[in-house]
């Protein structure tokens, strides 16, 4: 389980995790992301693909700011075992929405390799869409495939484990409405 040491630190299981954004900050964030997407996509026909299960926190509170009509979809997919990468994509709900001519932004909570973008992107084009743009929470733009844009960051970050607002740590923790993060040298 979890239990605060104090004010700012959180240990998880055997791990000590610092706050590192707190709701407000990330809120602010969120909002301003959605202002942008409004502006760019006013007057488009644009789908949002929500990846499950990391960003749906995200996804929720970035759509309470979306002003457009749009429809929403959701595909999960999966790359981590506990802390790390499996550097494998293996898709577990596909995507049954038409976005064929359509403008698809993909909402992410964290890219880290780019890898699940790599995948979601190879599915994506196969329906045809006018566009693929990606928004995320998070960036890990110096460890990410630099091939793979993230066209609306919300933070760019070094390679830190966090943990909070819909990331895991071995399937806990998501419902933090903060994010944490751990405060180790390097990964296990």
């Amino acid at each position: 389980m979890h239990k605060f040491l104090h004010d700012e630190v959180l240990q998880i299981h055997d791990k000590t995790f610092g706050i590192f954004l707190s709701s407000e900050e990330i809120q602010a964030e969120v909002q301003s992301l959605a202002a942008s997407i409004n502006e760019e996509y006013h007057g488009k026909d644009v789908v949002f693909v929500v990846i499950l299960n990391g960003a749906f926190m995200f996804a929720a509170d970035l759509m309470k700011h979306i002003s457009l009509p749009c429809e929403i979809a959701f595909v999960k997919v999966s790359s981590y075992s506990g802390m790390h990468s499996t550097g494998r994509v293996d898709e577990v709900i596909g995507l049954t929405t038409s976005i064929k001519d359509r403008h698809v932004v993909i909402v992410e909570d964290i890219v880290d390799t780019g890898k699940t973008l790599e995948f979601l992107f190879s599915l994506v084009e196969k329906h045809s869409p006018k566009e693929i743009k990606v928004a995320a929470l998070f960036w890990k733009q110096s460890k990410a495939n630099p091939k793979i844009q993230v066209h609306y960051p919300g933070f760019i970050i070094e390679d830190d484990f966090l943990v909070g607002y819909g990331l895991d740590y071995q399937g806990m923790y998501r419902n933090l409405p903060y994010v944490a993060k751990w405060e180790g040298d390097s990964f296990p």
